[in-house]
């Protein structure tokens, strides 16, 4: 049994995991509504948080658990990369559990947890698969190749699409609408394209002139403000006026980072099989997708097109275990612990890193390649918005 913590940015968590994936407790504290009225994340606020929280939350996980604190055979914790003052706070109490217990302390990559935690699910994935891991920090293609060892296909070069929507949602000032109070921008925009039409505002295709797999988001968003301005003028609006159209406006909003995503990860594909990276088997490969973002259920249909045409097979943690939680952080430390790597030698030599890359960095060769692709269509989506999010059963 692995008891992880994660403390990373603004989510506590604590889990303890076994060997076989069953989790036998969990605790989550979650900072969404302070750090939506203060407009985002503050990191001071954060830490400050986690300081209050942490004990709280583990002793919940270790009481839900019901297990003897003492049969817990190693503590792993978030140690990279995230918010600098929210690691520290998680890593001071991991490292002082791991003293305490005379057990051995597993450091664990935040995105690398995001990435193996289908393993716990879904034991079809094997190594290697395609894994996209997009969040509110991060978007980032990639090959995992074992539990230590990635090849960054891509990533974004500013910001990541977590972080664009929650911007899209300030400015739309969805917040102030009813049932949305509470809501992160990227699903308050989910749910308000439900009811949009997505082809309704047109949008320009991100880094078409860039045949690579790296990710641009702020200009879609750029383009986004745009909209708003237009429609504030045409009806005499300020900014925090709720906009007509507004459901037509987030669905094309979403539409267009879809299509942007989809266009990486074909062009990833089309990578993949040139260099077999992932060789052919006796079913679909697998393609991963992990991380906050994966949550929306319009982006994951759209990317089950994609799968379809290369012969893969899309799976993604369900929405609660895409989002940060102690049960990816100890199941990360149950694969280390079974691949006897990464484990710390010394406690006083682990240290908390803001910034980390998860692999190695093989984006250039990608672009080297110089890959043209032939566009798989998704305009069928814009009509089938529906159906998107019509519940398993009803399908």
């Amino acid at each position: 049994m692995v008891l992880g913590i994660e403390t990373s940015c603004d989510d506590t968590g604590c889990a303890i995991v076994d060997s076989n994936g069953t989790i036998l407790g969990e605790s989550l504290h979650s900072q969404l509504k302070v750090h939506l009225d203060h407009g985002g994340i503050v990191p001071p606020v954060a830490s400050d948080l986690h300081r209050a929280h942490i004990d709280q939350v583990v002793d919940e996980a270790i009481r839900a658990s019901g297990v003897d604190i003492y049969d817990i055979a190693a503590i792993a914790t978030t140690n990279r990369p995230g918010l600098p003052l929210s690691l520290e706070i998680g890593l001071l109490k991991g490292k002082k559990m791991a003293r305490d217990l005379g057990v051995p302390f597993i450091p664990i990559h935040h995105m690398e947890a995001h990435a193996l935690t289908i393993r716990m699910l879904e034991k079809d994935v094997q190594f290697p698969f395609l894994v996209l891991l997009a969040s509110g920090g991060h978007c980032i293609l990639a090959v995992a190749q074992q539990v230590d060892k990635f090849l960054i296909l891509g990533q974004t070069i500013n910001n990541a699409p977590g972080e664009q929507f929650d911007k899209a949602a300030r400015k739309l000032n969805l917040k102030v609408i009813p049932g949305l109070e509470n809501v992160c921008g990227g699903a308050a925009i989910e749910i308000l394209a439900r009811k949009g039409y997505s082809s309704a505002f047109p949008f320009s295709t991100s880094m078409t002139q860039y045949q690579d797999c790296n990710f641009s988001f702020a200009g879609i968003t750029m383009n986004l403000y745009g909209h708003v301005k237009k429609i504030q003028k045409k009806f005499d609006l300020v900014d925090g006026d709720i906009l007509p159209g507004l459901e037509d406006l987030c669905a094309s909003y979403q539409h267009a980072v879809t299509k942007h995503i989809c266009q990486r990860l074909q062009r990833a594909m089309e990578f993949v099989d040139r260099k077999e990276l992932i060789p052919l088997g006796q079913g679909p490969r697998a393609f991963v997708v992990s991380g906050g973002v994966a949550s929306n259920r319009y982006i994951k249909m759209a990317m089950e097109v994609i799968c379809s045409e290369y012969d893969y097979k899309l799976y993604a943690p369900p929405p609660r275990l895409c989002t940060d939680n102690g049960v990816m952080i100890a199941w990360n430390g149950v694969e280390r612990w079974k691949a006897q790597s990464g484990i710390a030698e010394n406690l006083d030599d682990v240290d908390f890193y803001g910034k980390c890359p998860i692999g190695t960095d093989i984006s250039q060769e990608v672009a080297a390649e110089s890959i043209k692709c032939k566009w798989i269509k998704l305009k069928a989506l814009r009509q089938m918005s529906e159906f998107v999010y019509l519940d398993e059963a009803q399908r």
